[in-house]
């Protein structure tokens, strides 16, 4: 059994808490490289790690979302370190335990995950990695004059168009983040729906759930450049006019670990 460990750059009790997995839990435990340098030991760049049976991730939902675009489809369990952290289940006091627990069920071929979808985005020659939260879909910068014509498209019918700051497509798990900031609606992970949100338009439409088969493209026009960015790191500037395709990436994020306590969570943004 080979569990792989991400922790939050530059935070003592991530990297302490690595140390007590890689201590206490009967299984090869391999860090990643910036944590086992400050543990003293040997690591691996975090996508290396994709090759382990579990990865867990130490941190917030910026270190999950790290992790889970290096190594998914391998399960990752998170270890939340105090933020809201929608994704990530597990207490620092219960890791331990909770990392035996996941090794025991995988061990006896009992292990159950719980799945989230992943959006990703292309266009002509180009496509972005899969994204757990959102794409956004933006012009150079925020603000009057300095948005971008749009049409927004679902299986082929018009949905909305206009002139604005951007669009967002958001996943269950994305609508507590940008997709919430904008205006958009939660979604209860349990809910296959993507989540079209147009960000400051001058004629807005309501955000809109659609079916996670649904085809959705966003026609970009008129702009003085555009990018497509996905979960706030990759990204894509685009020639225009140009179409971007959003469509279910081929493989989930796969939790393991209880199940996200997501009322729970939702109480910490008061």
């Amino acid at each position: 059994m080979h569990i792989g460990v991400v922790a939050k750059r530059d935070t003592p009790r991530a990297v302490e808490l690595a140390g007590r997995i890689r201590r206490r839990v009967d299984a090869t435990v391999t860090l990643d490289e910036l944590t086992a340098e400050a543990l003293g030991t040997e690591g691996r760049s975090v996508g290396a790690l994709a090759a382990c049976d579990l990865v867990v991730s130490i941190g917030g939902d910026g270190t999950f979302l790290f992790a889970a675009r290096e190594v998914s489809p391998t399960p990752i369990m998170g270890v939340n370190l105090g933020e809201v952290g929608f994704l990530n289940a597990v207490s620092p006091g219960d890791c331990v335990g909770s990392v035996r627990s996941a090794v025991d069920r995988l061990r006896g071929g009992e292990a159950t995950f719980q799945e989230l979808p992943q959006i990703q985005a292309a266009g002509d020659g180009w496509e972005l990695p899969a994204a757990v939260n959102e794409v956004a879909i933006l012009g150079p910068q925020r603000g009057r004059n300095n948005g971008i014509g749009f049409e927004v498209r679902v299986d082929g019918e018009r949905y909305a168009g206009g002139r604005g700051d951007g669009v967002l497509v958001s996943t269950p798990a994305g609508s507590t983040a940008y997709n919430l900031s904008e205006g958009g609606p939660l979604v209860h992970p349990d809910v296959s729906a993507f989540v079209v949100t147009e960000m400051c338009p001058v004629e807005p439409m309501p955000s809109l759930a659609v079916p996670t088969v649904a085809e959705i493209t966003v026609r970009v026009e008129s702009a003085a450049s555009a990018v497509v960015v996905a979960d706030g790191r990759s990204r894509e500037r685009v020639d225009l006019p140009s179409t971007v395709s959003l469509r279910p990436a081929e493989t989930p994020v796969r939790i393991a670990g209880p199940r996200l306590e997501f009322f729970t969570a939702l109480g910490k943004l008061e």
